[in-house]
């Protein structure tokens, strides 16, 4: 079995992918950039054994990351407990993604392996969001080209700077009010920032086509994505494991 892992700035997403592709695993934890290898180890083998899984249903993996610090900690964690060398989705790597935008080493792995799998489960052009830390938002057009993208503020850094830079707003919880129209400060900062992500996913969407011409298959990943897209108005397909499935696919393409 294969443990497909994506290091985001928040979180650490894990997932295990049998020969044919199904996901028998997927876990997610905050990301440390303080942890050990032995650290991160003990957290893998927790979440293995929580899962009814042991070191040995483990037989390769593969990362990818956009922080740089944390993914030798990690790869050396699965090389503690597993005995195999990760593949690194990145330069170097077989995606079958053909980017065309200025400079294509710029682009985060994360993104491509998200395209990666969206090309491959939905049809073409697609518009892929992904909210994390920050919300991004890739564009594969007809042809199956990656032609480039909008990069937005994630949901979580603006509420945690709303609340730095004013003095009497407290920290909240994402939840959906049962009503747009607050009647108090907590629900009032609760619909400012979930439905003012809803609406600009929305516009942006529609602009997109826009430019296009043509309407967009809308796929959508991350941990806040599942709070958001049901206030769309907008039709997008929620999946949560969209990077673990783009994992496997590159993982293929290039294991020998």
């Amino acid at each position: 079995m294969l443990l497909a892992v994506d290091i985001g700035n928040t979180n650490i997403v894990f997932g295990c992918v049998d020969d044919a592709g199904n996901i028998a695993l997927f876990e997610r934890i905050s990301t440390n950039h303080n942890a050990t290898a032995a650290e991160y180890a003990v957290l893998i083998r927790n979440i293995l054994m929580m899962n009814d899984f042991s070191l040995t249903d483990i037989g390769d993996a593969i990362i990818s990351s956009v922080v740089p610090s944390v993914v030798n900690t990690v790869r050396e964690a699965i090389r503690k407990l597993f005995g195999v060398d990760p593949m690194i989705a990145g330069p170097g790597v077989k995606t079958g993604l053909n980017i065309l935008i200025d400079n294509p080493k710029q682009l985060g792995s994360d993104q491509a392996v998200d395209a990666v799998a969206a090309i491959n489960q939905y049809p073409v052009p697609l518009i892929i969001i992904d909210m994390g830390t920050a919300t991004t938002v890739s564009v594969v057009d007809r042809n199956k080209n990656y032609i480039g993208g909008l990069i937005m503020t994630g949901m979580g850094v603006a509420t945690d700077a709303l609340i730095t830079r004013t003095a009497q707003l407290p920290k909240i919880n994402f939840e959906v009010p049962e009503n747009i129209i607050g009647t108090n400060t907590i629900d009032c900062m609760k619909s400012g920032m979930l439905y003012s992500n809803a609406c600009a996913l929305d516009g942006i969407i529609e602009r997109i086509e826009e430019q296009l011409g043509e309407e967009c298959t809308v796929v959508a990943t991350g941990g806040l994505a599942e709070l958001v897209v049901p206030l769309c108005r907008k039709d997008i397909n929620l999946d949560s494991d969209l990077l673990i499935k783009g994992l496997w696919i590159i993982y293929k393409k290039n294991k020998k």
